[in-house]
């Protein structure tokens, strides 16, 4: 096997850069890492929730080192509800046809402790694009609305992950203790 003359040069240089790299902090744009002090976290998607979407959400806090378990075993509960799908036809063509459509997608989450404290209100996300209709290449059309709901599913997962990024231990035990007083006004107690 004959290794190129510059093979020698280029890989110890490689990888002095990634070590330089990585030793900086450095890490691919996407989503943020979510706290590890958000674990073992579970993850409950209701019935109206499709599949797609709940498995990326998943993967997503696999792939950055979260424990996940079920909702008996977590301390933490990642809700996930109330999935919404639109499709609307948002440009007009001089025949009255649609040659435009915008899909959105529309879910509601919100994040609590084992002992029901909201780390994370009831929130409304949602995700939105344009694409062009094409009456005389339908299948074509079909298949891509296909493929940009999947988007669609992906971005809305990186917005849940984004949402989860700023809740580390001081956080947590911020709004755990505003609960608690807030709790201890309401019974009375000082």
């Amino acid at each position: 096997m004959n290794l190129p003359a510059s093979l020698p040069k280029i890989l110890p240089a490689g990888l002095a850069l990634s070590l330089l790299v990585s030793g900086c902090g450095f890490q691919l744009r996407g989503a943020p890492p979510v706290s590890s002090a958000l674990q073992p976290l579970a993850v409950d998607c209701s019935g109206d929730v499709p599949e797609q979407l709940c498995g990326s959400v998943k993967e997503q806090l696999s792939l950055g080192n979260i424990d996940l378990q079920p909702s008996e075993k977590a301390d933490y509960v990642l809700n996930i509800s109330n999935f919404r799908r639109e499709r609307r036809a948002s440009a007009i063509t001089v025949r009255a046809a649609a040659a435009e459509y915008t899909l959105r997608q529309t879910v509601d989450i919100e994040v609590l402790t084992s002992d029901k404290v909201p780390l994370i209100a009831p929130t409304d996300l949602n995700s939105s694009e344009t694409y062009r209709y094409d009456e005389s290449n339908v299948l074509a059309k079909q298949r891509e609305e296909e493929a940009l709901q999947e988007q669609l599913y992906d971005r809305l997962a990186q917005q849940i992950i984004f949402r989860l990024a700023p809740l580390d231990r001081d956080r947590i035990d911020r709004l755990k203790q505003e609960a608690e007083q807030t709790r201890d006004q309401d019974s009375g107690q000082p």
